[in-house]
């Protein structure tokens, strides 16, 4: 399930849990936390939770209500959440970027030497997508699906990203990868989408007794941009 905003509302209520940890940030901070809370309660609420509250946690990760795993994203003019029953999913991943390249030399912090190639490969292709953004937005989705399972940060060398222009994306883990129901998790497969002035890239790993070792399958961003194609 999913949810998500294009504006934020002033009169978003908190609980006083997530009221505090966000009590020392600027306004815009605060907007989008109460934004994308909102959107996380409206999905939870079509899984039949009730609202509960959603502080972050380790690392700033949002701490799901027992049962559930989600994400959460936010960026210029975009709010969004999914989540679902630990009874299907092992863990989500959703990121959203404004469609703009990334700042100064911040590719060169962020892309391992063949994932820089790629970018130049596929920006020779086609200048209609900016492939920096779109990478980074992919490490941060990979990031999303990776803590929950690993418990420990990843870093921007950690996975090397694949991107096919035609929608998909990969990750594989240059570290020791995660555990998904005892099994390892060496490669992720997601999605992505370039519209409406926005990067969304989207990863679920579904729960899967009759497949060892488990393996993650493509899925969509909750964005209207996404219409038509393929759900989770």
């Amino acid at each position: 399930m999913s949810a998500e905003a294009f504006d934020d509302d002033a009169d978003i209520h908190l609980f006083a849990e997530e009221r505090a940890a966000v009590a020392d940030a600027v306004p815009r901070r605060r907007r989008e936390f109460s934004t994308v809370r909102r959107c996380a309660r409206t999905a939870l609420g079509e899984l039949g939770i009730p609202p509960v509250p959603l502080p972050p946690g380790r690392h700033r990760a949002p701490q799901w209500p027992a049962g559930v795993v989600g994400s959460m994203t936010h960026c210029s003019g975009y709010r969004a959440a999914a989540v679902a029953r630990a009874s299907r999913l092992h863990s989500v991943g959703i990121d959203a970027e404004e469609s703009a390249p990334l700042p100064g030399a911040l590719l060169d912090l962020v892309a391992l030497p063949a994932e820089r190639d790629l970018v130049e490969r596929l920006g020779a292709q086609s200048d209609a997508v900016p492939w920096d953004r779109l990478l980074f937005s992919c490490k941060e989705a990979v990031y999303k699906v990776w803590f929950p399972l690993a418990q420990r940060m990843l870093g921007f060398d950690g996975a090397q990203i694949d991107i096919d222009s035609g929608g998909f994306f990969s990750a594989r883990f240059l570290v020791p990868p995660p555990q998904a129901a005892g099994n390892p998790v060496p490669r992720l497969t997601g999605r992505w989408m370039h519209r409406d002035g926005f990067i969304l890239t989207a990863i679920t790993l579904p729960l899967s007794v009759n497949e060892s070792p488990v393996r993650a399958t493509h899925t969509r961003a909750p964005s209207r941009a996404f219409s038509g194609t393929e759900n989770r």
